[in-house]
Formats: C-alpha cells, sequence, structure tokens
C-alpha cells in the first residue's frame, strides 16, 4: 500500500519564514511533486489514484529550520546587511508498506536561495538540508545532505531539490512515527517541530 502526500511550503519573503500545510495528493501543477511521484515534470494521463489506507505523517518543520540567513559585517537582523537567504518550499512524503509491515519513507524537499541587498547577484551556495524520522524520542534515520544552488550570473536567486529514499519505519512502529525536515545542523536527539498555526 502507498500514501504518498505534497506539503507546499509558501516563502513569505526574504526575511520571512516557510509555513507548510499537507493535501491529500498532487494536483498536477507543482514540479516538485510530479518529480516525486512520477519521474517527470508532468503528470502522466493514466496516473491512477491511490486508495490505500495507510496515513502517512505529516512533514513537520525543525523550529528555526525554515530559513537561514547570512549577513555582511555582523549586521545581524539588518535587511540591508542581508547578503542571502536559503529557504525551504515545497516538502513531499510518501509511504509504502512492505511486505513485513515495515514502512518505506521517501522524502522531497525543494528550496530556493535569496539573494539579499548585501550580496550582489549570482553566487554558489551550499544548502545543509537535514532530514529526521522519529518515534516519540527515538531516532529512526536521521539524513543530512549539504545540496549545492547556483544562483546565476545576474539573478537574485536559485532554487534546489532533495529526494531522500530508503528510510525504513519498523513495522513494530505502526504509523506512530514523524518525519521532520530542516537547513542547519539540528541535533536529532531533541528536534523541537515548528508549530503550524
Amino acid at each position: 500500500m502507498i500514501r504518498a502526500v505534497v506539503a507546499l511550503g509558501v516563502v513569505a519573503g526574504l526575511a520571512g519564514c516557510t509555513s507548510s500545510g499537507s493535501s491529500g495528493g498532487s494536483s498536477g501543477g507543482n514540479v516538485l511533486s510530479n518529480l516525486f511521484f512520477y519521474g517527470g515534470t508532468t503528470v502522466p494521463p493514466a496516473a491512477a489514484a491511490n486508495a490505500a489506507e495507510f496515513d502517512c505523517p505529516a512533514i513537520d518543520v525543525f523550529e528555526g529550520g525554515a530559513a537561514l540567513q547570512s549577513y555582511a559585517g555582523g549586521r545581524t537582523g539588518d535587511y540591508e546587511g542581508l547578503r542571502h537567504q536559503i529557504s525551504l518550499g515545497n516538502l513531499a512524503r510518501e509511504c509504502t508498506v512492505q511486505a513485513d509491515g515495515s514502512v518505506l519513507v521517501r522524502v522531497g524537499v525543494e528550496g530556493r536561495v535569496l539573494m539579499g541587498p548585501a550580496g550582489g547577484t549570482g553566487g554558489r551556495f551550499d544548502a545543509p538540508v537535514r532530514i529526521v524520522v522519529r518515534s516519540g524520542s527515538q531516532v529512526l534515520a536521521q539524513r543530512a545532505r549539504r545540496v549545492p544552488v547556483s544562483v546565476p550570473s545576474g539573478d537574485t536567486q536559485g532554487t534546489f531539490t532533495v529526494v531522500e529514499e530508503g528510510i525504513v519505519v519498523p513495522a513494530r512502529i505502526g504509523e506512530n512515527f514523524e518525519i521532520l525536515v530542516g537547513l542547519g545542523g539540528a541535533s536529532a536527539a531533541e528536534p523541537r517541530p515548528r508549530r503550524r498555526g
């Protein structure tokens, strides 16, 4: 049985943060969801809806993990001193129940780099993406990626996409687990998800 859901993140601006909610599936208009579920940028005509009963947990974002900012000359919090911001955008997850009762989890993360007033245009950056799957205080899986992002010369933003596969949740856990993502090096020992309104 497969349960797949996309959460759409909304970036509120250079100094804003990312919020996410969940929906029942892909509408066909989102590049990340199409790549994630169908392996291409468009939805194939014969893609059928799946009626699986397994409830794939929603993705939460680590507290403080929605965005990272870099400032010039120690001017933290000063918009005019902002060099660049790396932020999360669309999030997706898919849960597939295996024959032995374990759950195979796949997580997709899309984000972008925005150049600030003090950052000029163009450049190469590394987006530190962390994905944690846990049940209570037990960490079942932890993945960290440094994703290269290029902002072309003359442009003010660039995007990145990560799809993490092969995360296995033991059968004894069932649906009692969480999926958390974030930017930066947050510890998985006590990751506090950001509250969503």
